[in-house]
């Protein structure tokens, strides 16, 4: 976007007068090439500059009207030309018939695409006037409140498209691109990014089978379909995907991965794609960052008190390593982001290395690898020490190469964090040694390390206490004297949990701290059971015991935390 050159100009201008420093536009292109936030947005979020300032100097430059959406009397005819799905996806209000034109009020008039995407999707001749985003999304709730033309009514429109076309297109970068950019199927794709949004999925499955195409959304852990469009279509949709993640179109026999940075009804939202070839076409899942979304810090987390404590202890140690640990998509990535967050001071040089560099964080280096340039983690490591670090953190320990450097790393001075996959926070210990690191190392450098994994809490609409039954009771080993006078709560299913009885997720944590017992265990190479028990000796509480606490304190219910925990049946 800043390579625009009406951008540049209006920059220029607003340097001229004073109301900003080149100093802060150059740090604001340097967050927009980061984030892929519209460089206005990036000046009025960081208070570089008051909006209504940036509003009036826009609209001077542009000679454009600048519309007071809580003064403006809306037409309904303006409203009727626009559905609410386009109006709420690109965050735009239509507010006047003028002649043969929809005036639209929009929050950044100098994006070009938008204007463009808008005539495309709607039909019509579109003029724009200037606003609040805040504004907008007032009128929007105020003009069209839940009223959304349906999924199937896009999928009905989209299916117009006819099916031989789209066969024939098979191979034919140009035909793909026409067949990926027409109306109904840019439509359709804006729908299922925009409920997936509001939905807060973390990811968006476009899966084709036989004779059959699933758009499914893996919400709060779960999967839960979304949407049956005729296979036809599969095609074209992922089409669409690919020309908007910068992919190559004709390419459907190997695997791609991509990212779209998008802005969704007024938020930045960035997409990392991955497709997959398969026997009916291709699979494509997208994963879904939106920054507004997860929250980064300890206090959020579902930590109790005592793991608080001890973690924030932990990582205000000079040197050693703190290790999460469990199964993909059980938040480790985000419990180290937390941490990071806590020590990210001007006095630390804090640098990670990941795969891929999942949120930004202002004063942190961060870097990704790439395999296909050979930079992997334990390349990248060697060099990132050479960068006069304090704080590492390496996205995960795969092989003893990185593991060696992450220990050495430790040695001389370094705070390291860092992730492996086992079931609990005892069998790291032992997953280190199977990759080669000799124990004395391990006892010498590794501080602590945390299992996890997110469980589902109960939709706080449709909660309902209810009566356990006594085979739920005996596998989370609760005895029916512990039982009375608790109160056991699950959702019933409701509108705002999709039915579900669950919404939103946090962690359950089991914090194992290597004191003097532990170290001299895994120096002997004791079994995983036996650092366990010797742990649980000591204070730690398993994964299940954690789960269970929050079973009693209503968060979760029993079957949520069996089902997390199946390893300790």
């Amino acid at each position: 976007m800043a390579a625009n050159s009406q951008y540049a100009i209006l920059l220029n201008k607003l340097v001229d007068s004073n109301l900003l420093t080149q100093q802060i536009i150059d740090e604001a292109f340097e967050e927009e090439k980061k984030t892929g936030k519209n460089i206005l947005k990036v000046l009025v979020d960081h208070g570089y500059v008051k909006e209504e300032d940036l509003l009036d100097a826009v609209a001077n430059f542009l000679s454009m009207e600048v519309a007071d959406l809580s003064k403006l009397s809306v037409e309904r005819d303006a409203i009727n030309k626009i559905s609410a799905s386009t109006a709420k996806f690109y965050n735009i209000v239509p507010v006047r018939i003028q002649g043969d034109a929809v005036v639209v009020a929009v929050a950044d008039p100098l994006n070009m695409k938008l204007l463009d995407d808008l005539r495309f999707v709607t039909g019509f001749n579109i003029k724009i006037v200037i606003a609040k985003s805040v504004d907008i999304k007032k009128a929007i709730d105020r003009y069209y409140g839940e009223e959304e033309e349906s999924l199937g009514d896009v999928i009905d429109e989209a299916e117009k498209i006819s099916g031989k076309a789209i066969i024939k297109g098979q191979g034919d970068v140009d035909k793909l691109k026409e067949i990926a950019s027409q109306a109904p199927v840019v439509k359709l794709l804006n729908m299922v990014l925009l409920r997936a949004i509001r939905e807060k999925a973390s990811d968006i499955h476009f899966e084709p089978f036989e004779k059959d195409y699933k758009i499914r959304y893996r919400i709060d852990g779960i999967c839960y379909d979304a949407a049956h469009p005729p296979k036809d279509l599969s095609l074209a949709v992922s089409s669409r995907i690919k020309v908007m993640a910068n992919l190559d179109v004709a390419e459907n026999r190997l695997p791609q991965d991509g990212r779209i940075m998008i802005d969704i009804s007024g938020n930045s939202v960035d997409l990392r794609v991955s497709t997959l070839p398969t026997l009916y076409g291709e699979s494509i899942v997208m994963r879904v960052l939106d920054k507004n979304v997860v929250s980064l810090s300890l206090d959020q987390l579902g930590m109790d008190d005592d793991i608080k404590s001890k973690l924030r202890a932990l990582i205000k140690r000079p040197n050693g390593i703190l290790l999460t640990t469990g199964p993909t998509g059980s938040g480790k990535t985000t419990t180290l982001y937390s941490c990071l967050r806590e020590i990210n001071k001007v006095e630390y040089k804090i640098i990670t290395v990941e795969d891929p560099v999942e949120y930004d964080i202002d004063g942190i280096i961060q870097v990704a690898i790439n395999t296909k340039i050979d930079l992997t983690f334990a390349r990248t490591l060697r060099h990132m020490l050479r960068q006069d670090p304090d704080v590492l953190m390496v996205g995960e320990i795969r092989d003893s190469e990185t593991a060696e450097i992450a220990i050495q790393s430790a040695l001389t001075g370094h705070l390291v964090f860092s992730t492996l996959h086992t079931n609990d926070a005892p069998g790291a210990v032992t997953r280190l040694t199977d990759m080669g690191v000799e124990p004395f190392l391990i006892t010498s450098t590794v501080r602590a390390v945390i299992a996890q994994r997110l469980i589902r809490k109960i939709c706080q609409k449709c909660k309902k206490a209810y009566e356990p039954q006594k085979h739920e009771l005996a596998e989370l080993g609760i005895s029916g004297e512990k039982a009375k006078g608790v109160k056991f709560y699950k959702g019933e299913g409701c509108s705002e949990c999709n039915s579900s009885g669950y919404k939103g997720r946090c962690g359950i944590y089991e914090l194992l701290v290597l004191d003097d017992k532990i170290r001299e265990l895994v120096v002997q190479r004791k079994s995983v059971a036996a650092i366990r028990n010797a742990a649980r000796a000591t204070g730690m509480k398993t994964l299940r015991e954690d789960g269970t606490e929050k079973i009693f304190s209503g968060i979760t219910t029993a079957e949520e935390v069996l089902r997390e925990t199946k390893e300790y049946s």
